[in-house]
């Protein structure tokens, strides 16, 4: 495999707004999410805004096509950051590793699960840990990007995977109704997600021929705004 063939799928989904500009003038409407339930709102934005490029009127998409961000707006990114070596059962350097038994206890998978499935699931805790330490959350994240490696045995990226973890941590609330959607692991039965969170990010997805750390199958991305409730000052 070349290393770097890295064919860029770029997961923007390309959204049509009928009529294009409002009649108004404004630009058609996305997601604001710094509130809950979120609001409908216009670019351009407020200094201390951010608004989600979504066309209003579907309840449940999947991400944004882009973020218009205010210039008053700080932003956070963090580092690549994959899955933890958080299971003992399985050998050093082998994807099964990288399998969280706190959502698969005894580091077995459940029916239909993926190994990429599980260590996206992982690498997103991590992302939401990493946030954390900042004093953020999941409902701060603009945008994801995020490298994934074949699993073993197989040619392409495990990329519905890697989308049911998503699911676990973002997307899963009806934007019209605030309703919480189950999620599905693997073949399983709906159930609720592990973070509760109506925020749709943008996203990019690389497929890559290989990452830093032996065993690792997905690394990510992530930048996000602290809001302005949150900001402190410093003075020199």
């Amino acid at each position: 495999m070349n290393l770097h063939r890295a064919a860029v799928l770029a997961v923007a989904f390309v959204l049509v707004f009928a009529g294009g500009v409002a009649a108004s003038g404004r630009l058609a409407p996305g997601w604001d999410f710094s509130k809950f339930p979120p609001r409908p709102d216009s670019p351009p934005t407020r200094p201390d805004q951010a608004i989600h490029n979504i066309d209003t009127s579907v309840p449940d998409p999947f991400i944004a096509s882009g973020v218009s961000v205010g210039d008053g707006v700080e932003l956070y990114y963090s580092s690549g950051i994959g899955p933890g070596a958080l299971n003992p059962a399985a050998p050093n350097g082998t994807p099964e590793r990288y399998v969280d038994p706190a959502h698969f206890p005894g580091g077995v998978l459940s029916p239909g699960v993926t190994i990429t499935e599980a260590q996206g699931m992982n690498a997103l805790a991590r992302i939401a840990d990493n946030l954390a330490s900042v004093g953020l959350t999941m409902r701060d994240v603009l945008t994801l990007r995020v490298y994934m490696d074949n699993a073993p045995g197989s040619n392409t990226m495990d990329f519905a995977g890697f989308n049911r973890a998503y699911r676990q941590f973002f997307a899963n609330v009806n934007l019209h109704t605030g309703a919480v959607i189950p999620q599905r692991r693997g073949t399983g039965e709906p159930a609720p997600p592990l973070v509760v969170n109506p925020v749709r990010p943008s996203r990019t997805a690389l497929e890559v021929a290989g990452l830093p750390v032996a065993g690792w199958l997905v690394e990510i991305e992530a930048v996000a705004k602290r809001p302005s409730d949150k900001r402190g000052r410093h003075d020199d």
